[in-house]
């Protein structure tokens, strides 16, 4: 494994970790009820960092695939999470969410960045890196 591999793997594991640190921040610190969808992405960022901490500590970017998976289907939650609450004719037919409305935001910063906003940040940067990894062990062959 090179070293430019090495740190790939080491920042991903880094967003990953600040991805679910946020998110514990949000929900055990400020008090922010996670809606069904927030859990459905945790459920997607929280073994990321469990997975991408064992791969770097076992030098293994074979794990390319598998957080690339993991990244897809958390982002397209994230991102379909993200149009409920911002574009009106997807919020009008969305379910409900239990007790906490999906559509709300807790945060709205500079008017676009939300929790799912976030999160999809995380996932796309994790997904591109794991591209790069996946396509660096291609080379390699």
């Amino acid at each position: 494994m090179s070293k430019r591999q090495e740190n790939i793997l080491l920042s991903m594991w880094g967003v990953a970790l600040v991805a679910t640190m946020g998110s514990l921040y949000f929900s055990e610190i400020r008090g922010y009820e996670p809606c069904v969808l927030c859990w459905v992405q945790r459920i997607f960022m929280y073994p990321l960092v469990i997975i991408i901490g064992i791969a770097y500590v076992q030098k293994n970017v074979k794990i390319a695939l598998t957080t690339l998976v993991f990244s897809v289907i958390g982002g397209c939650i994230s991102l379909y999470h993200y149009g409920i609450q911002k574009l009106d004719f997807l919020s009008d037919t969305a379910p409900a969410c239990g007790r906490v409305p999906c559509t709300g935001e807790y945060i709205n910063y500079l008017g676009f960045i939300t929790i799912p906003f976030l999160a999809l940040t995380a996932f796309i940067l994790i997904a591109g890196m794991s591209i790069y990894l996946w396509k660096s062990l291609k080379e390699e062959k």
